[in-house]
Protein backbone atom coordinates (compact mmCIF):
# COMPACT_ATOMS: atom_id res chain seq x y z
CA UNK A 1 0.00 0.00 0.00
CA UNK A 2 3.08 1.79 -0.08
CA UNK A 3 3.48 4.77 2.22
CA UNK A 4 0.65 5.59 4.88
CA UNK A 5 1.29 9.12 4.44
CA UNK A 6 0.27 11.50 2.07
CA UNK A 7 2.99 12.31 -0.65
CA UNK A 8 2.06 15.95 -1.09
CA UNK A 9 3.28 16.26 2.25
CA UNK A 10 5.87 15.99 4.59
CA UNK A 11 10.02 16.28 3.39
CA UNK A 12 10.55 17.85 0.19
CA UNK A 13 7.02 20.08 0.40
CA UNK A 14 6.14 22.16 -2.73
CA UNK A 15 4.56 25.57 -2.41
CA UNK A 16 3.48 27.69 -5.58
CA UNK A 17 7.26 29.21 -5.43
CA UNK A 18 9.14 26.21 -5.59
CA UNK A 19 10.57 23.44 -3.33
CA UNK A 20 9.89 24.94 0.37
CA UNK A 21 12.09 27.17 2.00
CA UNK A 22 14.94 25.72 -0.76
CA UNK A 23 12.49 28.76 -2.89
CA UNK A 24 12.94 31.35 0.17
CA UNK A 25 16.56 30.53 0.02
CA UNK A 26 16.95 31.34 -3.53
CA UNK A 27 15.29 34.27 -3.09
CA UNK A 28 16.35 35.80 0.04
CA UNK A 29 19.56 34.05 1.15
CA UNK A 30 19.85 31.93 3.88
CA UNK A 31 16.84 32.63 6.40
CA UNK A 32 17.48 33.65 10.15
CA UNK A 33 16.74 31.76 13.14
CA UNK A 34 13.78 33.82 13.40
CA UNK A 35 12.20 33.26 9.63
CA UNK A 36 12.72 29.21 10.53
CA UNK A 37 10.96 29.56 13.55
CA UNK A 38 8.18 31.53 12.36
CA UNK A 39 7.42 28.97 8.83
CA UNK A 40 7.40 25.20 10.49
CA UNK A 41 6.66 22.92 8.20
CA UNK A 42 3.21 21.08 8.22
CA UNK A 43 2.72 17.85 9.94
CA UNK A 44 2.43 15.41 7.68
CA UNK A 45 -1.34 14.06 7.04
CA UNK A 46 -2.10 10.38 6.73
CA UNK A 47 -4.23 8.30 5.28
CA UNK A 48 -6.25 5.17 5.49
CA UNK A 49 -7.23 5.99 8.68
CA UNK A 50 -10.10 4.04 9.06
CA UNK A 51 -9.57 1.28 7.84
CA UNK A 52 -8.15 -0.97 10.73
CA UNK A 53 -10.09 0.26 13.15
CA UNK A 54 -13.04 -0.79 10.38
CA UNK A 55 -11.96 -4.07 9.63
CA UNK A 56 -11.09 -5.44 13.17
CA UNK A 57 -14.68 -3.78 13.89
CA UNK A 58 -15.84 -6.31 10.87
CA UNK A 59 -14.05 -9.45 11.85
CA UNK A 60 -15.42 -9.26 15.35
CA UNK A 61 -18.91 -8.50 14.28
CA UNK A 62 -18.38 -12.11 12.21
CA UNK A 63 -17.20 -13.96 15.40
CA UNK A 64 -20.35 -16.10 16.62
CA UNK A 65 -21.87 -14.96 20.36
CA UNK A 66 -20.67 -16.83 23.27
CA UNK A 67 -23.89 -18.24 23.58
CA UNK A 68 -24.34 -19.65 20.21
CA UNK A 69 -20.70 -21.02 20.97
CA UNK A 70 -21.65 -22.58 23.90
CA UNK A 71 -24.49 -23.95 22.94
CA UNK A 72 -23.09 -25.81 19.68
CA UNK A 73 -20.83 -26.51 21.39
CA UNK A 74 -22.96 -29.00 24.09
CA UNK A 75 -25.28 -30.07 20.66
CA UNK A 76 -22.28 -31.40 19.04
CA UNK A 77 -20.60 -32.97 21.89
CA UNK A 78 -24.03 -35.00 23.22
CA UNK A 79 -24.51 -36.21 19.13
CA UNK A 80 -20.84 -37.41 19.11
CA UNK A 81 -21.42 -39.15 23.43
CA UNK A 82 -24.91 -40.69 21.75
CA UNK A 83 -22.88 -42.32 19.02
CA UNK A 84 -19.90 -43.65 20.71
CA UNK A 85 -22.15 -45.27 23.31
CA UNK A 86 -23.95 -47.23 20.88
CA UNK A 87 -20.90 -48.01 18.26
CA UNK A 88 -17.85 -48.46 21.13
CA UNK A 89 -19.60 -48.99 24.30
CA UNK A 90 -18.22 -45.45 25.81
CA UNK A 91 -19.93 -42.00 26.50
CA UNK A 92 -16.87 -39.82 24.67
CA UNK A 93 -17.75 -36.87 23.45
CA UNK A 94 -14.62 -36.49 21.08
CA UNK A 95 -13.37 -40.15 20.42
CA UNK A 96 -13.91 -41.75 16.98
CA UNK A 97 -15.05 -38.24 15.05
CA UNK A 98 -14.25 -34.41 14.27
CA UNK A 99 -15.86 -31.52 13.26
CA UNK A 100 -16.06 -30.56 9.61
CA UNK A 101 -17.08 -27.06 7.75
CA UNK A 102 -16.74 -23.70 8.96
CA UNK A 103 -16.31 -24.85 12.75
CA UNK A 104 -13.98 -27.48 12.13
CA UNK A 105 -11.92 -24.76 9.98
CA UNK A 106 -12.77 -21.92 12.27
CA UNK A 107 -14.34 -20.66 9.46
CA UNK A 108 -17.89 -19.64 11.11
CA UNK A 109 -19.44 -16.82 10.45
CA UNK A 110 -22.41 -15.39 12.80
CA UNK A 111 -25.07 -16.92 12.94
CA UNK A 112 -23.58 -20.44 12.47
CA UNK A 113 -25.87 -22.40 10.23
CA UNK A 114 -24.94 -25.72 10.89
CA UNK A 115 -22.19 -27.90 12.84
CA UNK A 116 -21.09 -30.44 10.82
CA UNK A 117 -19.56 -34.09 12.37
CA UNK A 118 -18.05 -36.89 10.72
CA UNK A 119 -17.90 -39.63 12.73
CA UNK A 120 -15.75 -43.30 12.29
CA UNK A 121 -18.12 -46.25 12.57
CA UNK A 122 -15.81 -49.83 13.26
CA UNK A 123 -15.22 -52.06 10.70
CA UNK A 124 -17.47 -54.52 11.48
CA UNK A 125 -20.33 -52.19 10.21
CA UNK A 126 -19.44 -51.91 7.14
CA UNK A 127 -18.40 -55.18 6.76
CA UNK A 128 -22.51 -55.95 7.75
CA UNK A 129 -24.04 -53.53 5.55
CA UNK A 130 -21.31 -54.43 2.32
CA UNK A 131 -23.04 -57.89 2.27
CA UNK A 132 -26.35 -56.32 1.71
CA UNK A 133 -28.04 -55.53 -1.46
CA UNK A 134 -29.53 -52.23 -2.41
CA UNK A 135 -28.62 -48.90 -1.39
CA UNK A 136 -26.51 -50.01 1.50
CA UNK A 137 -25.50 -46.13 2.46
CA UNK A 138 -29.32 -45.33 2.47
CA UNK A 139 -29.58 -48.14 5.03
CA UNK A 140 -26.42 -47.15 6.86
CA UNK A 141 -27.77 -43.54 7.19
CA UNK A 142 -30.99 -44.62 8.52
CA UNK A 143 -29.41 -46.64 11.12
CA UNK A 144 -27.62 -44.30 12.56
CA UNK A 145 -30.63 -41.70 12.19
CA UNK A 146 -32.14 -44.19 14.72
CA UNK A 147 -29.72 -45.11 16.88
CA UNK A 148 -29.59 -40.87 17.65
CA UNK A 149 -33.40 -40.76 17.31
CA UNK A 150 -33.18 -43.02 21.11
CA UNK A 151 -31.53 -40.29 22.70
CA UNK A 152 -32.98 -37.32 20.66
CA UNK A 153 -36.69 -38.72 20.46
CA UNK A 154 -38.68 -35.66 20.40
CA UNK A 155 -36.32 -33.87 16.94
CA UNK A 156 -37.67 -34.96 14.12
CA UNK A 157 -34.33 -36.22 11.73
CA UNK A 158 -33.90 -36.70 8.03
CA UNK A 159 -30.98 -38.92 6.19
CA UNK A 160 -30.00 -36.59 3.56
CA UNK A 161 -27.81 -37.03 0.35
CA UNK A 162 -24.36 -38.01 2.46
CA UNK A 163 -25.62 -36.59 6.52
CA UNK A 164 -27.84 -36.89 8.88
CA UNK A 165 -29.62 -33.84 10.12
CA UNK A 166 -30.66 -33.38 13.82
CA UNK A 167 -32.78 -30.04 13.14
CA UNK A 168 -31.95 -28.35 16.70
CA UNK A 169 -33.33 -24.63 17.08
CA UNK A 170 -30.27 -22.69 17.29
CA UNK A 171 -28.05 -24.83 16.19
CA UNK A 172 -28.37 -27.88 13.71
CA UNK A 173 -26.15 -31.09 13.50
CA UNK A 174 -25.39 -32.37 10.65
CA UNK A 175 -23.37 -36.24 11.03
CA UNK A 176 -21.96 -37.68 8.42
CA UNK A 177 -21.30 -41.41 8.88
CA UNK A 178 -17.90 -42.76 7.47
CA UNK A 179 -15.05 -45.07 7.90
CA UNK A 180 -11.31 -45.03 8.31
CA UNK A 181 -9.42 -47.23 5.61
CA UNK A 182 -6.32 -49.19 6.21
CA UNK A 183 -4.43 -46.21 3.78
CA UNK A 184 -5.44 -43.83 6.23
CA UNK A 185 -8.28 -42.15 4.03
CA UNK A 186 -11.69 -42.12 5.16
CA UNK A 187 -15.13 -42.88 2.67
CA UNK A 188 -18.38 -41.51 3.30
CA UNK A 189 -21.59 -42.44 2.90
CA UNK A 190 -23.20 -40.87 -0.48
CA UNK A 191 -27.18 -42.52 -0.68
CA UNK A 192 -27.09 -40.79 -4.46
CA UNK A 193 -27.50 -42.65 -7.72
CA UNK A 194 -28.32 -45.79 -5.86
CA UNK A 195 -24.98 -45.38 -3.36
CA UNK A 196 -21.91 -45.35 -3.23
CA UNK A 197 -18.61 -44.60 -0.65
CA UNK A 198 -16.65 -41.63 -1.60
CA UNK A 199 -13.23 -40.48 0.08
CA UNK A 200 -13.48 -37.17 2.49
CA UNK A 201 -11.55 -34.43 1.57
CA UNK A 202 -12.35 -32.84 4.82
CA UNK A 203 -9.03 -33.74 6.90
CA UNK A 204 -6.55 -32.01 3.99
CA UNK A 205 -9.03 -29.86 3.59
CA UNK A 206 -8.64 -28.50 7.21
CA UNK A 207 -4.64 -29.02 7.14
CA UNK A 208 -3.92 -26.93 3.90
CA UNK A 209 -5.76 -24.25 5.57
CA UNK A 210 -4.04 -24.00 8.68
CA UNK A 211 -1.11 -23.88 6.64
CA UNK A 212 -1.80 -21.44 4.86
CA UNK A 213 -3.47 -19.51 7.34
CA UNK A 214 0.12 -19.90 10.06
CA UNK A 215 1.97 -18.35 6.79
CA UNK A 216 0.00 -15.66 6.22
CA UNK A 217 -0.42 -14.70 9.84
CA UNK A 218 -4.19 -15.21 10.55
CA UNK A 219 -5.51 -14.01 7.01
CA UNK A 220 -6.86 -16.63 5.10
CA UNK A 221 -9.35 -17.61 7.55
CA UNK A 222 -10.08 -14.13 7.87
CA UNK A 223 -10.60 -13.40 4.02
CA UNK A 224 -12.89 -16.68 3.93
CA UNK A 225 -15.23 -15.43 7.01
CA UNK A 226 -15.86 -11.79 5.03
CA UNK A 227 -16.25 -14.30 1.99
CA UNK A 228 -19.15 -16.10 3.70
CA UNK A 229 -20.26 -12.54 4.86
CA UNK A 230 -20.47 -12.12 0.94
CA UNK A 231 -21.89 -14.93 -0.16
CA UNK A 232 -24.46 -15.03 3.26
CA UNK A 233 -26.08 -10.76 2.29
CA UNK A 234 -25.93 -11.53 -1.72
CA UNK A 235 -27.40 -14.97 -1.28
CA UNK A 236 -25.02 -16.66 -3.41
CA UNK A 237 -23.99 -19.95 -5.16
CA UNK A 238 -20.71 -20.47 -4.21
CA UNK A 239 -20.14 -23.15 -1.52
CA UNK A 240 -18.51 -22.32 1.49
CA UNK A 241 -15.76 -24.73 0.49
CA UNK A 242 -15.33 -23.13 -2.78
CA UNK A 243 -14.06 -19.47 -0.88
CA UNK A 244 -12.08 -21.21 1.20
CA UNK A 245 -10.41 -23.14 -1.33
CA UNK A 246 -10.62 -19.32 -3.16
CA UNK A 247 -9.71 -17.62 -0.42
CA UNK A 248 -6.07 -20.40 -0.04
CA UNK A 249 -5.31 -19.93 -3.64
CA UNK A 250 -5.55 -15.83 -3.79
CA UNK A 251 -3.26 -15.24 -0.80
CA UNK A 252 -0.70 -18.41 -2.30
CA UNK A 253 0.42 -15.55 -5.21
CA UNK A 254 -0.82 -12.01 -3.47
CA UNK A 255 2.29 -9.76 -2.72
CA UNK A 256 0.98 -8.78 0.85
CA UNK A 257 -0.52 -11.70 2.24
CA UNK A 258 1.44 -10.80 5.49
CA UNK A 259 0.46 -7.80 6.38
CA UNK A 260 -2.46 -6.58 9.33
CA UNK A 261 -5.98 -4.98 9.16
CA UNK A 262 -4.89 -1.98 7.31
CA UNK A 263 -4.16 -4.01 4.14
CA UNK A 264 -7.49 -5.63 4.13
CA UNK A 265 -9.39 -3.10 1.98
CA UNK A 266 -7.06 -3.90 -0.79
CA UNK A 267 -7.09 -7.66 0.04
CA UNK A 268 -10.79 -7.56 -0.52
CA UNK A 269 -10.45 -5.67 -3.47
CA UNK A 270 -7.97 -7.88 -4.91
CA UNK A 271 -9.73 -10.81 -4.36
CA UNK A 272 -12.71 -9.84 -5.93
CA UNK A 273 -10.91 -9.08 -9.12
CA UNK A 274 -9.33 -12.45 -9.03
CA UNK A 275 -12.71 -14.07 -8.28
CA UNK A 276 -13.86 -12.67 -11.59
CA UNK A 277 -11.03 -14.33 -13.38
CA UNK A 278 -12.05 -17.50 -11.82
CA UNK A 279 -15.76 -17.72 -13.66
CA UNK A 280 -16.60 -21.15 -15.07
CA UNK A 281 -13.03 -22.48 -13.91
CA UNK A 282 -12.51 -24.94 -11.64
CA UNK A 283 -10.87 -25.56 -8.47
CA UNK A 284 -8.56 -28.80 -7.32
CA UNK A 285 -9.67 -30.59 -4.22
CA UNK A 286 -6.68 -31.54 -1.58
CA UNK A 287 -6.58 -35.25 -0.66
CA UNK A 288 -8.47 -36.32 -4.09
CA UNK A 289 -7.43 -33.96 -6.69
CA UNK A 290 -11.11 -33.88 -7.62
CA UNK A 291 -11.81 -30.85 -10.02
CA UNK A 292 -14.66 -28.86 -8.70
CA UNK A 293 -16.27 -26.22 -11.08
CA UNK A 294 -17.04 -22.92 -10.67
CA UNK A 295 -19.58 -22.23 -12.76
CA UNK A 296 -20.48 -18.59 -13.34
CA UNK A 297 -23.91 -17.75 -11.75
CA UNK A 298 -22.40 -15.44 -9.34
CA UNK A 299 -20.33 -13.38 -11.93
CA UNK A 300 -22.50 -10.42 -11.56
CA UNK A 301 -22.55 -9.87 -7.83
CA UNK A 302 -18.65 -10.46 -7.82
CA UNK A 303 -18.40 -7.46 -10.42
CA UNK A 304 -20.45 -5.48 -8.84
CA UNK A 305 -18.73 -6.57 -5.38
CA UNK A 306 -15.49 -5.21 -6.78
CA UNK A 307 -16.82 -2.10 -8.31
CA UNK A 308 -17.98 -1.06 -4.86
CA UNK A 309 -14.53 -2.27 -3.32
CA UNK A 310 -12.84 -0.34 -5.63
CA UNK A 311 -14.48 2.95 -4.88
CA UNK A 312 -14.39 2.11 -1.10
CA UNK A 313 -10.67 2.05 -1.33
CA UNK A 314 -10.52 5.14 -3.04
CA UNK A 315 -12.69 6.75 -0.61
CA UNK A 316 -10.56 4.94 2.40
CA UNK A 317 -7.13 6.35 1.38
CA UNK A 318 -8.74 10.18 1.07
CA UNK A 319 -10.05 8.94 4.69
CA UNK A 320 -13.82 9.69 3.74
CA UNK A 321 -15.03 7.21 6.38
CA UNK A 322 -18.45 7.50 6.33
CA UNK A 323 -18.02 6.81 1.55
CA UNK A 324 -16.19 4.38 1.92
CA UNK A 325 -18.54 2.22 4.82
CA UNK A 326 -21.31 2.83 2.41
CA UNK A 327 -19.08 0.90 -0.20
CA UNK A 328 -18.44 -1.58 2.04
CA UNK A 329 -21.43 -2.50 3.48
CA UNK A 330 -22.95 -2.55 -0.31
CA UNK A 331 -21.09 -5.57 -0.09
CA UNK A 332 -21.18 -6.96 3.48
CA UNK A 333 -24.49 -5.55 4.61
CA UNK A 334 -24.04 -4.25 8.27
CA UNK A 335 -21.59 -6.12 9.59
CA UNK A 336 -19.04 -4.30 8.48
CA UNK A 337 -19.49 -0.73 10.58
CA UNK A 338 -20.12 2.55 8.70
CA UNK A 339 -18.20 4.66 10.51
CA UNK A 340 -15.30 3.91 13.32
Amino acid sequence: MGSPFNPLFGAGLNTPFGSGLGAANTLLGSPSPALSLLSPAPAPIANWIYVRARFRAFMENLKITAAQLDDGTKKQAGVRACLNRHYYGVSDEVANSFLMGSWGKATRVRPSRDVDILFLLPAHVHAQYQSRSGNRQSALLQEVKNVLLGTYYQTSMRGDGQVVVIPFNQTPIEVSPGFRCTDGSIIVCDTNNGGRYITSTAEAEEQSLSASDTFCIGNTRALARMMKQWQREQNLSLKSFMLERLALEFLQTWANNQRDHFWYDWMVRDFFAYLVGRANGYILMPGTNELVALGDDWLYQARRAHKHAVTACEHEHSNYGILAGQEWQAIFGSAIPLST
